[in-house]
């Protein structure tokens, strides 16, 4: 999957996939043992494609690269790639791209008696309460992370 930088802010930086001709991958179906290996596993390799398993709609889905350390809870680090579908609803619970009185963000939405909280999942970060006086507009719900080891 190759990907082109669109946008860059200071907490994210976005890019859109070039899907044309999705390059399929090698994968070892049925996963990987974490025990005792069987020999019979150097011959179960098939081919699959990210973009096929990780976007459920091409025409909403782009991707942000996380900046910072508000979502570390999450299991979202400095430098992940995030895969994120716009025609997703945000509800209570998901973890969004927000774009809040000018400024790109990823948080948990938390919905409770009729207010929107967004949340960081990092005690050293504060929830963002939003009230009438913001400007609010979630870009989409994340769907995968993708991360480096």
């Amino acid at each position: 999957m190759r990907l082109v930088k669109t946008k860059e802010t200071p907490s994210l930086s976005f890019y859109t996939p070039l899907t044309e001709g999705g390059q399929k991958q090698p994968i070892i179906e049925g996963g990987i043992s974490a025990g005792f290996p069987s020999p019979a596993d150097d011959f179960k390799e098939i081919r699959i494609s990210l973009d096929e398993n990780l976007v459920r709609n091409k025409e909403a889905t782009f991707y942000a690269r996380v900046s910072g350390e508000s979502m570390t809870g999450a299991g979202l680090d400095h430098g992940d790639l995030l895969v994120i579908d716009r025609s997703l609803e945000p509800k209570d619970g998901k973890i969004a791209v927000c774009f809040i009185d000018g400024e790109f963000t990823v948080k948990r939405l938390k919905i409770t008696e009729g207010v929107l909280y967004l949340m960081p999942e990092n005690k050293k970060y504060k929830p963002i309460a939003v009230t009438e006086d913001n400007t609010l507009l979630v870009w989409g719900v994340v769907t995968y992370v993708i991360k480096a080891m």
